[in-house]
C-alpha cells in the first residue's frame, strides 16, 4: 500500500528508488489512510524515518506519518533545520486526532527513568495515547518506558551489551502480532538493558516472542492494544555495522555482533535476513489498527 510522509522529507525519494509508493503531505495535516504520530528519539534521527517509513510502507492499509520531539527537547545530533521542516512540537500534536503511536528507542537506557529530561512529557504522550488512540507500538528504550509508566516494571542493566542476530521463539502462537511468522525467527538486538517476563503483571500483559540468548523480545498488552518489542526489525542491513565500527573507532568495549558478520568476519557484508519477518509484525499491528478503526479496508497480508 501507500505511506504519506512530510514533504520533502528524505525519506520519500529513497522509498521511491525502493519501488514504494508514497505521497506528500504538508506538516501538521494528515494524508490518507491510518494517521500514525511518531515520536522520533533516536540520534540518527533520517536514518530512523526511512527505516521505519518503510516498514509501515509495506502494509496492508494506507498510512499517513508525521513525527514528532519532546516541547524544548533540542537534538543535537540533527540539524535545527531539518526538525523544524518536518516534525511538529508535542503541543501540536496532542490537539490532533491520530490512530496510532510509535516511540522510538533512545541512548539513555542505563539512566533511571526519572533522570530523564523529558520523562515527564514522556508520561503524558503515554497517557494521550492509551486515551486517544487505537494503539501504541513502543520500540527498546520506549518499550521498557512505557511498561514502567503503566506498571511499575524495572530494567536491569548487562553486565555486556546485548548485541548481534538472535532466533527467538514464539511463545503465544494464537496472537494475531506473529501470524504468518516462522517459528524460530530472527531479528536484529542491540541493547544494554533488559527487562525480566517474572515482572511482568500477570493477565495483563503476556510475552509473545523470547529468545533464549537475548531474552523477551515481544511483548502485547491487549486491554490497551499496545505492543512492546524490545529488538529492531527496522533496522538496515548495516545498521550493527555502524554500530560497531562506531564503537571500536571510539576505543569503546565493544564485542562483535553475534550471528551478523558472515563467517563473523567484519570485512564481509552482511544482509538484512530478518526483513520479510520484520516486516510481517509491523503489518500485523496496522491490521490491527485498522480493524479497531473498522473503516479502512486491509489489503491480504499472507
Amino acid at each position: 500500500m501507500a505511506i504519506s510522509l512530510p514533504r520533502g522529507l528524505p525519506a520519500v525519494e529513497t522509498l521511491r528508488e525502493e519501488g514504494l509508493e508514497v505521497h506528500e503531505h504538508e506538516r501538521g495535516v494528515h494524508g490518507g489512510g491510518l494517521a500514525i504520530a511518531m515520536l522520533n528519539l533516536m540520534p540518527k534521527k533520517e536514518a530512523t524515518e526511512t527505516q521505519i517509513a518503510r516498514m509501515l510502507a509495506d502494509g496492508p492499509v494506507d498510512v499517513s506519518l508525521s513525527f514528532f520531539v519532546p516541547e524544548g527537547h533540542t537534538p543535537k545530533t540533527v540539524g535545527g533545520d531539518h526538525i523544524e521542516a518536518f516534525y511538529e512540537p508535542w503541543s501540536a500534536i496532542r490537539a490532533r486526532a491520530f490512530d496510532g503511536l510509535i516511540i522510538t528507542g533512545a541512548p539513555i537506557e542505563t539512566l533511571p527513568f526519572e533522570e530523564v529530561t523529558y520523562w515527564p512529557q514522556l508520561c503524558e504522550v503515554l497517557e494521550w495515547a492509551d486515551e486517544r488512540t487505537a494503539g501504541g507500538y513502543y520500540i527498546c528504550w520506549a518499550a521498557q518506558a512505557a511498561l514502567n509508566h503503566f506498571h511499575g516494571v524495572p530494567k536491569y542493566e548487562l553486565e555486556g551489551k546485548m548485541f548481534g542476530v538472535f532466533s527467538h521463539a514464539i511463545l503465544t502462537p494464537e496472537s494475531d502480532l506473529v501470524a504468518g511468522m516462522s517459528p524460530g525467527f530472527e531479528l536484529p538486538v542491540s541493547r544494554h538493558t533488559e527487562v525480566h517476563a517474572e515482572d511482568l503483571p500477570a493477565g495483563a500483559v503476556r510475552v509473545v516472542a523470547h529468545s533464549a540468548r537475548s531474552g523477551v523480545c515481544l511483548l502485547e498488552e491487549p486491554a490497551r492494544n499496545l505492543v512492546y518489542n524490545f529488538n529492531h526489525p527496522e533496522y538496515d542491513a548495516l545498521t550493527l555495522h555502524d554500530e560497531y565500527a562506531r564503537d571500536v573507532d571510539a576505543g569503546a568495549e565493544i564485542r562483535l555482533p553475534e550471528n551478523y558478520f558472515p563467517g563473523d568476519d567484519p570485512a564481509r557484508e552482511p544482509t538484512a535476513r530478518w526483513r520479510e519477518e520484520g516486516r510481517l509484525i509491523y503489518r500485523n499491528w496496522l491490521a490491527r489498527l485498522a480493524r479497531a478503526r473498522g473503516d479502512i479496508p486491509l489489503r491480504d497480508i499472507g
